[in-house]
């Protein structure tokens, strides 16, 4: 099999683990016979399981395929890759802060969205998506496409996936959660659904944010190679 095969297989497994595994069909069955723990266990070890083969592979393979594009010389992709990866992990670090009440271990909630939530109730796949498409644009490879492809590929289907699996768990207080917010972001505030005010603005993710965007700028050369500046 050709590099591009070898990180498409992966990338496919890596995300149909995470969907199959937390499915309404096979995660309750699991969580009965084996309990929240054991599965928490095997849901971990079947996204490392894929993981950890499909980083090998585009490590070893960086840049495989034809080119698709080369736009990353262009200073506005550049500024708008950059916008998007600030975004990402602004929005990654509120995730952690106040966490969609779907997320594993996460609190149940109100069923009323308070702040990131408001933007978005996923801001973690958000995170992911951003991050993806902000790299597709710098890497026009097949192979770099279909690694980092598989984060939006991943973010949107996981959101969908998460809001059916959850109204089934937590009821209505979830489909209170969905009629306020909106994952595509601001979709809920734009559509009138949802208000914001400047008390439901994550300072501390932004800051969280901006502050991982430098560290990972100065670490880029180092970790991954390339350097985000150019």
């Amino acid at each position: 099999m050709t590099p591009v095969g070898w990180i498409a297989l992966w990338a496919a497994l890596f995300v149909l683990s995470h969907l199959v595994v937390s499915s309404a069909a096979v995660r309750p069955r699991l969580m009965a016979a084996l309990g929240e723990q054991a599965y928490r266990g095997i849901y971990s070890l079947a996204a490392f399981g894929t993981l950890g083969p499909l980083i090998y592979e585009f490590a070893r393979n960086k840049h495989a395929g034809p080119m698709l594009w080369f736009i990353r010389q262009d200073d506005r992709v550049r500024w708008l890759v950059w916008l998007l990866m600030l975004l990402a992990f602004i929005f990654f670090v509120a995730s952690l802060i106040n966490p969609n009440p779907a997320s594993m271990g996460a609190p149940k909630g109100s069923g009323h969205a308070t702040g990131i939530l408001k933007i978005t109730r996923h801001p973690g796949f958000v995170a992911f998506a951003l991050f993806g498409l902000a790299h597709i644009l710098m890497n026009g490879w097949l192979g770099d496409i279909i690694f980092f492809g598989m984060f939006p590929v991943l973010g949107i289907l996981g959101g969908i996936h998460q809001d059916q699996r959850k109204l089934g768990e937590l009821g209505e207080t979830y489909r209170q959660l969905m009629a306020e917010t909106s994952i595509i972001p601001f979709g809920a505030i734009v559509a009138g659904r949802q208000t914001f005010t400047l008390g439901d603005v994550p300072w501390i993710g932004i800051a969280g944010g901006a502050a991982v965007t430098i560290m990972i700028v100065a670490l880029h050369p180092i970790i991954f190679g390339g350097h985000p500046l150019g």
